[in-house]
């Protein structure tokens, strides 16, 4: 259990600044000039759009970690990434810079006119953002391998302050599009962080990656993909569900309110949802450990309690108002709207626990059909349930999107849980039941 925890909470940490990253971008876009217009265009156009572009190269993380054993695989990996990452940053500004946009976000998003024009310039500024990702994240995965997670926060703490400072320059000026501040922020941040993580793997490279023992089988192109296709398709449908949010988001009651809300909820449960996204790279590196599954089933069970005892004591406390109206700025309005919608949020991070516990149990064992299957069935769970809403049309936009989120994902985990079923009876066997015949014998 402690090395489990010493392993996470590094990685939690990074998760969890990462987290203050959003919540910390809108409580400043709230307070420049016309706030509710760039608050809509940030969380309902321009987060979710750079998310789905950058969504193949997402879990090179989990790829990385589970495959750079050795300098071999490391170059083979890498190659994917450099290129990867320079088709989504040429995707990304065909999507900002053409006609392409107007097509997405009028004809597809439908978005409300008023943010079409700040969102695309938002856009324009997260151009970094897909490569510098990339870079990061396959990098993570090399530094988690080898025994440095406790590297990743601190790169984490790099980003936010990074963050912190552009917004606070974008603030004191005053006059600057608050889409244009908190886009160029968080692009600031992923690049620094890029930096951080690029300068601290070298010594890993130079040392325990070359030295690392050639792994068997060896991974060529085929193998990688089929390793990896799947997991690039689960990121890619998982979030293909922002933008069909933002879609149905626009076509519901209140839909600019609840375009201005969606941001500022999302970015609080994503960092209590964040301990339980970090468990997800603890168990693809520890579960090759012989011993390992029933305390990483445990460590599961209690932070899945921590987490949702962390949401709840928020959302029965003032905390909720001091942190909607005095940290993220928004009127009294928003502020209810919100505190309503929290409420909807509470089993996310439980289910994000386990999710990490059963989808790292289905890495282990190299299986990752069933992972893409799990986000279909979340996929077509959300467009049934948010299409049903917009039939519906008689309730607030806000709360069909909170609700279809906790359904979604708890459809989600059920077939993880069905999937992996065999991979931890696998695991289970080769914890107690052979060893346990092999002292029979001695």
């Amino acid at each position: 259990m402690r090395r489990i925890f010493n392993t996470w909470w590094p990685l939690a940490a990074s998760w969890l600044l990462m987290g203050i990253e959003n919540p910390l971008v809108t409580a400043f876009i709230a307070r420049l000039p016309e706030p509710k217009i760039n608050l809509a265009a940030f969380g309902g156009v321009v987060f979710p759009l750079s998310l789905i572009i950058e969504a193949p190269i997402i879990m090179l993380l989990a790829a990385s970690t589970a495959l750079c054993k050795d300098w071999d695989s490391y170059q083979k990996v890498r190659r994917f990434m450099m290129v990867a990452g320079a088709s989504l940053t040429v995707l990304h500004i065909l999507v900002a810079f053409t006609p392409l946009y107007y097509l997405i976000v009028e004809g597809i998003i439908g978005a409300p006119k008023v943010i079409v024009e700040p969102a695309r310039l938002g856009m324009m500024l997260m151009v970094p953002w897909s490569w510098a990702i990339a870079y990061r994240r396959f990098n993570q995965g090399v530094l988690i391998r080898f025994g440095y997670s406790q590297t990743i926060s601190v790169g984490s703490f790099i980003r936010l302050t990074a963050d912190l400072l552009v917004l606070m320059i974008g603030y004191s000026i005053g006059t600057i599009p608050g889409i244009a501040v908190g886009s160029g922020a968080i692009a600031a941040g992923v690049i620094s962080e890029a930096i951080y993580v690029g300068i601290v793997v070298r010594p890993v490279l130079n040392g325990e990656v070359r030295r690392a023992p050639i792994s068997e089988p060896r991974i060529n192109l085929r193998s990688f993909l089929s390793f990896y296709i799947p997991l690039a398709m689960t990121s890619l449908l998982t979030l293909l569900a922002n933008p069909i949010g933002s879609a149905a988001l626009s076509r519901m009651p209140r839909p600019l309110e609840s375009l201005a809300v969606w941001p500022v909820i999302t970015g609080i449960i994503f960092m209590f949802r964040g301990m339980g996204t970090a468990y997800n790279e603890v168990v693809v590196a520890l579960l090759d450990e012989k011993r390992s599954s029933p305390s990483l089933q445990r460590f599961s069970d209690i932070l899945a309690t921590v987490s949702t005892a962390a949401i709840l004591i928020l959302v029965l406390s003032p905390l909720s108002t001091l942190w909607l109206k005095y940290i993220s700025a928004l009127t009294i309005d928003l502020v209810i709207l919100a505190q309503r919608g929290l409420w909807l949020a509470l089993p996310l991070p439980a289910l994000t626990v386990y999710q990490s516990w059963y989808q790292g149990a289905i890495l282990h064992g190299r299986k990752t059909r069933g992972i893409t299957e799990s986000v279909v069935i979340y996929l077509v769970s959300s467009a049934i349930i948010l299409t049903a809403g917009v039939v519906w049309g008689g309730t607030i936009g806000l709360y069909v999107g909170l609700a279809n989120l906790s359904i979604s994902v708890a459809a989600q985990t059920v077939w993880l849980w069905y999937r992996s079923l065999d991979i931890r009876r696998s695991v289970h066997q080769r914890d107690f039941i052979q060893p346990f015949q092999h002292a029979r014998k001695a």
